[in-house]
């Protein structure tokens, strides 16, 4: 062996050794995180987001509404930003600016952070998502303070972000499963039934009662955070009071049985199940309390399963296709109608029209896809999806090793499967209306979605 071999062999074991040792230090480094929260409760009497039945402003308070932020940084530096909202949803215009904004102020890259939204219909309107509810119904003043909320939620959610990151120290993170059974597929089952159906055992339709839980505990195993979904309307309450409706029942009870720690909601494919029955703030405890049980039972009582100190993110916009798009004949009729939410999507589309610009055939939806170690998938879609898109997913990818988000990044629509359009009802078309898009979706928006999780998937995978 001639001496310039030698040294070859001499530099690359060198080379191997130190991304050994840089590999083992990776290894015992493990995770850092971050929690902060901050209180979004309205300041004052402002308009209310989620029923279009309301005629007047809130009325005080029942429980308050919060942005929650959930910082994860793994042995590489590599960081996600979960980031989780007592309010019934928000658009892409408000998603964009929280976005730029902490790319601008932290570094942090789009793919980097997911919004989550609880749907809670007890909290106010954000700027002009579901705008139709809105659009005819509140006057100057109103409409200066939804303007001013959103810019103070603006504010708020980039500040508490910055907390967060402020905030990261050692920790471990685990994953486990549980179940919760109030969620009822509300277009299978009559609600006045509900009771006496779950009774006999005769419930109908599909349903996602699978409780996802992400578990943060620092190295002297306090728990800092726990993440847990659910897929079903929060849609208990219908009065005038701020509150988190079910899923703020369910954090505070976990943040009482756990102290030091923050609880964090996402609102799973929950866009054909309620909670039901409903309508009583007894109720609401109820099921907080059900699903916070659920919760608890997975951490006290399972063997939640460590994840290895690895985070990888994926994020992208499709041009999910809509159906056949109305004529300005077509608008002008709506605008004459007996229905005033025809009529205020009508009177924005008008708008639109005679600013010069065209009705568009597509929408850009947002679908981001999380991978933490080895494990759990966590796919984040934008509307209020069917529960049909979570069994799907499920079945064709890891189980209950893959959890759905919906009402996340964007909440435009709701997103119907293909199955679901063609039965059409609210889900399936008659909600749109109440979001303002021209039409209906495409049959094919379904495996436009579905294609797009699986390409991002790969992207993410070892």
């Amino acid at each position: 062996m001639n001496r310039n071999c030698r040294v070859m062999l001499l530099v690359g074991g060198i080379v191997m050794s130190l991304l050994a040792n840089a590999g083992q230090a990776f290894a015992e480094a493990g995770w850092q995180a971050g929690t902060a929260r901050a209180v979004i409760t309205p300041k004052q009497s402002m308009w209310m987001a989620g029923y279009g039945s309301r005629t007047s402003p809130s009325e005080g308070k029942l429980t308050d509404l919060y942005a929650k932020v959930l910082v994860l940084e793994d042995a590489r530096q590599q960081r996600a930003v979960l980031i989780t909202l007592d309010l019934v949803g928000i658009g892409q215009e408000m998603t964009k600016r929280i976005c730029d904004s902490l790319a601008d102020e932290y570094g942090l890259e789009r793919h980097q952070i997911g919004i989550c939204t609880s749907h809670t219909h007890t909290g106010p309107v954000v700027g002009m998502n579901l705008g139709p509810l809105h659009y005819l119904l509140v006057d100057e003043r109103q409409q200066a303070l939804i303007n001013a909320y959103a810019k103070r939620l603006h504010a708020q959610v980039v500040e508490t972000v910055g907390n967060a990151l402020e905030d990261l120290q050692p920790c471990r993170v685990a994953w486990g499963n549980g179940t919760s059974t109030f969620a009822v597929n509300r277009r299978n089952n009559r609600e006045a039934e509900v009771p006496a159906l779950r009774t006999e055992g005769n419930l109908a339709g599909p349903f996602d009662h699978d409780v996802p839980v992400l578990t943060v505990r620092s190295n002297d195993d306090q728990l800092k955070s726990v993440v847990f979904g659910y897929a079903c309307h929060s849609t208990v309450l219908s009065f005038n009071q701020w509150s988190g409706d079910y899923p703020g029942f369910a954090q505070i009870a976990l943040e009482k049985q756990f102290p030091g720690c923050q609880a964090m909601f996402f609102a799973g494919c929950g866009a054909d199940q309620n909670p039901l029955p409903r309508r009583t703030v007894e109720l609401a405890r109820h099921y907080g309390d059900r699903l916070a049980a659920a919760v608890a039972a997975v951490v006290l009582t399972t063997k939640m399963q460590p994840i290895e100190s690895t985070v990888e993110t994926s994020y992208r916009e499709i041009d999910l296709p809509l159906g056949q798009l109305p004529s300005r004949e077509e608008i002008e009729a709506d605008a004459k109608s007996t229905n005033k939410y025809t009529v205020a999507r009508a009177r924005m589309l008008l708008d639109q029209l005679d600013q010069g610009q065209s009705l568009a055939s597509t929408y850009p939806y947002p679908i981001g896809v999380w991978k933490l170690g080895n494990d759990v998938q966590f796919i984040l879609l934008g509307g209020e999806v069917v529960v049909d898109y979570a069994i799907r997913l499920k079945a064709e990818l890891r189980g209950t090793k893959t959890w759905v988000a919906g009402y996340a990044n964007d909440v435009m629509a709701y997103i119907p499967s293909r199955r679901v359009l063609a039965e059409g009802g609210y889900e399936g078309g008659g909600s749109m209306v109440y979001y303002g898009l021209p039409t209906i979706w495409a049959p094919e928006l379904e495996n436009d979605l579905v294609n797009e999780v699986h390409r991002q998937i790969k992207t993410v995978a070892p």
